[in-house]
């Protein structure tokens, strides 16, 4: 039986090592102006533009109750798609730094407890091992709440 191998691309925030699905990654950014928006989470950090698309721009040190920290030139921006209503979205990911595309099988891809290193379990869709690595892999979709997804 051959084994399922799924791609992630995995980021670091802080120690702790990060993965969402490569075909929700839309591209990689350097960090650019955000423009603040008024009346949005604070993990918001406001809006970007990208080549004429304005994309939300979430801070997931923030979203995650991670101590903030100034932005370096290793800090970028994920964009990713997700469907919501029907809908393309775009949206941006501040992460502290860009790691590598890995392939995780099924089998090394544990279901997360009901908090994993401070993440909502609602976040992840597992716990993925590789070699001396864990490897916290989210689904983009659950970061934003259903009113905050609307919001934004």
């Amino acid at each position: 039986m051959a084994l399922e191998l799924n791609k992630f691309l995995t980021f670091n925030i802080g120690e702790e090592f990060y993965g969402i699905p490569v075909l929700n990654v839309k591209e990689i950014i350097g960090m650019l102006d955000i423009t603040p928006v008024h009346k949005m989470p604070e993990y918001i950090r406001g809006i970007i533009n990208l080549r004429g698309k304005i994309i939300p721009v979430m801070d997931l040190r923030i979203r995650f109750g991670i101590p903030s920290r100034e932005y370096d030139a290793r800090t970028c921006i994920i964009v990713i798609e997700t469907e919501v209503s029907n809908q393309t979205r775009l949206t941006g990911m501040v992460v502290d730094t860009v790691s590598e595309v890995l392939d995780i099988n099924n089998e090394t891809i544990e279901l997360p407890s009901s908090c994993f290193g401070g993440v909502n379990k609602d976040y992840l869709t597992g716990i993925g091992k590789i070699k001396d690595k864990v490897i916290m892999l989210l689904e983009p979709i659950n970061i934003m709440s259903t009113d905050e997804k609307d919001v934004i």
